[in-house]
């Protein structure tokens, strides 16, 4: 028997619904609610490494992810140079073993919408435009008012609400979350027939470039500045001050620039980091994904560890027979310095990029995909 007979999730990013999937597939009535008005990712692309995609197999959406995105299993350097020459090809690491793409590139609002339709096929109950108001626990469960003024009660609810976690501050947990001084601009548009892998140009007018192929049509490309306030530029002028940015950098660069005319595919953020001691839960609330751990996307591994999160948790609630303190113990012991040695490296990675430092990022990446390798 699981150790819940209902759970509520809250959030339904890839965290929420992960945990939502694995939940009701195994019999558990499940109710996700999420404060948009629909399924909604914001973002253009997301780059997934292996230990990502297998949750998403285990979630049985890896093929449909796969037929959307674009798997790839190398990493192109190119010189910041008028022809943005070449001057290296890597094998990627194999972060999710020998039977599964090393990485893969995809839209991040088709991923959602894989996700949330899954969540549907499962059975769980999902509530859009709905909040929590309140909790109240007790040993034995959790009532919740919802904002629609509805309520009920729950063996547990996981709080899988983002980086500013409504559900952590309810609980009254302090949590600094804090820019670690890159900003980001990021494009969805066409893919060159030569994008075939991750592209990286770094140096040159600003700390580097990418491009992720997400599709056979389709990429995301990401200029890293050091972090400022875009927020008083219009669309349009952010779109006008991307391009005039990257005309720095060439090759591919070039083949598309006169592409980026939409300035709804343009975004801008912060990197930001933060990571809660244990635990992640207090009483029968518990904490997972961004509202526990975000890092900049130095490795790629943001998504991948709310994935696992969902995982475990899922895997300890349905195979044990109580939620007690044994339960959060073996949580935390398979999770927390996992994901401190993610947020760890993403953060001294971008720390270099900010001090234009020449770090070693091959033993950096090379320690991590020897923990997120195993599964988690």
């Amino acid at each position: 028997m699981p150790a819940v007979n209902n759970v509520l999730v809250v959030g339904g990013g890839a965290a929420g619904a992960a945990a939502a999937i694995l939940l009701a597939d195994a019999g558990v009535a499940v109710d996700l609610v999420e404060v948009m008005p629909a399924v909604t990712a914001l973002g253009s692309g997301i780059t997934l490494q292996g230990n990502a995609l297998r949750v998403l197999r285990q979630l049985g959406v890896l093929d449909d992810c796969l037929a959307l995105g674009y798997p790839f299993s190398k990493l192109v350097i190119r010189a910041p140079d008028p022809a943005a020459t070449v001057v290296a090809e890597v094998d990627d690491l194999p972060f999710g073993g020998p039977d599964l793409p090393s990485t893969m590139g995809m839209y991040r609002p088709d991923l959602a919408r894989i996700l949330m339709a899954r969540v549907d096929r499962a059975g769980a109950k999902v509530r859009f435009s709905t909040t929590v108001e309140t909790f109240q626990q007790d040993d034995h469960g959790v009532d919740v008012r919802f904002s629609d003024g509805t309520s009920g009660r729950y063996d547990l609810v996981v709080g899988a609400d983002g980086v500013r976690s409504a559900t952590r501050q309810a609980l009254g947990i302090q949590l600094e979350t804090r820019s670690v001084g890159l900003g980001a601009w990021r494009m969805f548009g066409p893919r060159p027939a030569e994008i075939t892998a991750f592209n990286v140009i770094f140096g040159g007018p600003s700390h580097m470039v990418s491009v992720c192929p997400t599709s056979e049509d389709t990429a995301y490309w990401s200029l890293l500045e050091d972090a400022q306030d875009r927020s008083r530029q219009s669309p349009d002028e952010r779109l006008a001050t991307f391009r005039d940015l990257t005309r720095g950098y060439h090759g591919p660069w070039d083949e598309v620039r006169d592409a980026f005319t939409d300035p709804a595919k343009l975004h801008y953020t912060w990197f930001e980091a933060h990571l809660l001691d244990a635990p992640w839960h207090r009483g029968r609330i518990g904490l997972i994904g961004d509202a526990t751990h975000v890092c900049p996307p130095t490795i790629a591994q943001g998504a991948a560890m709310g994935l696992e999160d969902a995982s475990v948790l899922a895997e300890l609630l349905t195979t044990s027979d109580r939620v007690d303190e044994t339960l959060w113990d073996a949580f935390m012991a398979r999770r927390h310095d996992r994901v401190k040695t993610v947020v760890d490296a993403s953060v001294q990675i971008a720390q270099w990029n900010l001090d234009h430092v020449q770090g070693d990022v091959p033993a950096v990446t090379r320690r991590v995909a020897a923990v997120v390798s195993q599964p988690a």
